[in-house]
């Protein structure tokens, strides 16, 4: 009778996210993954399957993450439309660590090494960026309705517009701007469309 297995799902979900993020799919071997993770190479195809099926349940994972932070901020009825957009960012990149700043976003990370051979990650991604998108239109159409975002500027423009930031900051963060320059960026973007 085969012995149980016995590991802690979210932290070897947690260690192999990180491992992806940090170095991405194609530097992230299967030997990594194990080190990372603590289990063995059955373990990790019984449980997740392949390293294709695995980066993608870490995809999810790390969606799980941010369907957080937009619930927080975002989705969050409570929060004026500029507030809600303010906190999102605070959350996704101003108020992370260090450590996990200068790694900068799993989904661009990805989507930029995936770009030339793997359109099913792509896929994947473009369909967590379109819920941020979503989540970001909605405050932007609900400040339009109040008169607080910028003439002639639309929603739909404006959207645009802090998704490039947002992207913009990740890739900046993965190569060391701090906190504080980001933030500057991001009052910049805000007051160009408030």
């Amino acid at each position: 009778m085969a012995r149980p297995v016995e590991f802690e799902y979210n932290d070897v979900l947690n260690n192999a996210t990180e491992q992806f993020w940090r170095e991405g799919f194609e530097a992230s071997s299967v030997q990594k993954l194990l080190d990372v993770t603590g289990i063995n190479r059955g373990t990790l195809y019984n449980s997740f399957g392949d390293k294709d099926t695995f980066f993608k349940a870490c995809l999810d994972h790390y969606n799980k993450m941010i369907a957080k932070d937009l619930d927080a901020s975002l989705n969050n009825a409570d929060l004026a439309p500029w507030a809600a957009v303010e906190k999102y960012f605070d959350l996704a990149v101003l108020s992370v660590s260090n450590k996990q700043r200068s790694m900068g976003c799993l989904l661009v990370n990805s989507f930029c090494e995936s770009i030339n051979y793997n359109k099913e990650i792509q896929k994947i991604v473009r369909a967590s960026f379109a819920v941020i998108r979503k989540a970001l239109l909605k405050c932007l159409k609900d400040a339009e309705k109040g008169g607080k975002l910028k003439k002639g500027v639309s929603a739909e423009f404006a959207a645009d517009v802090l998704m490039n930031t947002l992207f913009g900051m990740r890739v900046n963060s993965r190569d060391g701007k701090n906190a504080k320059a980001l933030g500057e960026l991001l009052q910049f973007t805000l007051s160009s469309l408030q």
